[in-house]
Formats: structure tokens, sequence, C-alpha cells
């Protein structure tokens, strides 16, 4: 049975109200995701980096660079920063990332990536945000946990088109979000739910990638040391029940799925 249409459009009218009245910290960044795969002649552009924007992307091969651009003018300030979605055995994965643009120190750019080297000329310059020991942090709306990592606001010294450049110096594969921008603005791609649930997967080598070394097999969890067992307590975030305005907003935004 169909609701009626006043009925639909005065929840939508209270999810909206209470969106904007609880500023919820799912919606502290406008989610995209990288879709088809980055490279230096096809960045994946940030329209204003002055908003938080969170941008899912994967290192999906050995030796996999990621390319993303966007706008400053002279002694414009922006964040950069990264997080690792908990996926199983990303606990340890931890890109580097380097910021391309005009007038930064030019002695960082031996660092870079071979793929990103034709990015650079005489005038620019790179800074290096390199990993940082993570911290945990748990998004409730999408009911999901990530480690943070680096993180660095940059003052751009000089007008500049920006290239930001992220890879793996053990060229592992894995799934991070780079984060661009602090101010707040509602926003990004509407699939956001389905995407995500996609994107909640380990990466999985093609044929024609170099292998992985094996891994050992799970020990029985009931023969792990005191020590295993609460270092596994402080990597596994709690994992709150949803209440009703949750719901609400799950079942609005196609995410039902999250709040059972």
């Amino acid at each position: 049975m169909k609701k009626p249409l006043p009925q639909v459009m005065a929840a939508l009218s209270l999810a909206l109200s209470l969106i904007l009245i609880t500023g919820l910290d799912a919606f502290a960044h406008q989610p995209f995701f990288e879709d088809p795969d980055t490279s230096e002649t096809s960045p994946m552009r940030v329209k204003d980096p002055d908003i938080s924007t969170a941008l899912y992307s994967t290192l999906d091969k050995p030796g996999d660079v990621d390319f993303f651009t966007f706008s400053v003018t002279a002694g414009q300030t922006i964040e950069i920063g990264m997080t690792i979605p908990q996926i199983e055995g990303q606990e340890q994965f931890a890109p580097t990332i380097g910021v391309i643009a005009n007038a930064l120190d030019a002695g960082a750019v031996s660092a870079l990536p071979a793929a990103a080297l034709p990015l650079v000329s005489d005038l620019t310059g790179t800074t290096l945000i390199e990993p940082a020991s993570a911290t945990i942090f748990f998004e409730p709306f999408s009911r999901t946990a990530y480690w943070q990592r680096q993180r660095r606001q940059i003052t751009f010294p000089a007008e500049s088109e920006v290239h930001v450049v992220v890879w793996h110096a053990q060229q592992e594969v894995g799934r991070y979000t780079l984060v661009v921008g602090q101010r707040e603005v509602l926003g990004g791609d509407f699939d956001f739910a389905r995407k995500l649930k996609k994107y909640w997967t380990p990466v999985i080598l093609t044929s024609d990638a170099p292998s992985a070394p094996p891994q050992e097999a799970n020990p029985d969890p009931a023969q792990k040391t005191k020590s295993e067992q609460k270092d596994q307590s402080v990597t596994d975030p709690p994992k709150p029940g949803c209440n009703w305005l949750m719901r609400l907003l799950a079942g609005l935004f196609g995410a039902g799925e999250q709040c059972q």
C-alpha cells in the first residue's frame, strides 16, 4: 500500500530539517568515488578545495598511483588528509600523499613516484604528507569505521593548479579515502549508499597482477594470547545500534540495510 503524497513529503521535510539541526557526522564530507581509475592525464577533479570532500579511492594493483587536482589562489590554505576504511587486511595499509604546486619546496620532488614526474616543472615543488600513526573514527550513519592517518594544512604561496598524488611505497594494494577541505556543505554522490557497499570489500588482485605472499591461517580465537586479544579490542570500534533518526535517514537514503 502506497503512502499518501502528503505523508511522504512530510517525512522528507522532517528528515531534511533534522539533518540541518543535528549536523550529523555522516554529512561532514561530500563523498565521491574514483571511477574510472585516475592517471596523470585524467585526474579526479575537486571543484572547490575549501569544501570538505571525501574521495573514496583504491590502489588496485602493485605500483598503482592515483591523481587528483584542484585550483588555489596565492595564500590559500587547504587541509588534506587520509583515512583508511577498516576492511580486513588493511590494518597496516598506509599510502603516501604528494602535493605538487607552484612555489613549493623543490627538494622533495625526488621522493615522487615516476608516474608523477611529468607533472613537475621548473615552477613547481612538492610537499610530502607521509603516513602517521592511526586513530579510530566511527561514522554512525553508515555504521563504518576508519583509521585516521595523516592530515596537513598547506598554505600555497602562489596561484596554482595543484596535483595531489597518492601511492604506496611498498606497492601494496588497498582502499583509502582522500579528504580535501574543511568547510561542511551538503552534497556529494546521491548513489553513495549503493557504491559504498561495493567499495567496502578487500581488493582482489587480477590474474595478470603479481600475487601477494601467502598469509598465515587465522588462529583459533581461543588460542590467542592476552596481548593479541587486547590489540584486537583496540582496533575494533564499538558499533552502536541505530536510533530512530538514523533508521529514518537510512530508509530515505537507500541505506536501510545498514541499520538492521
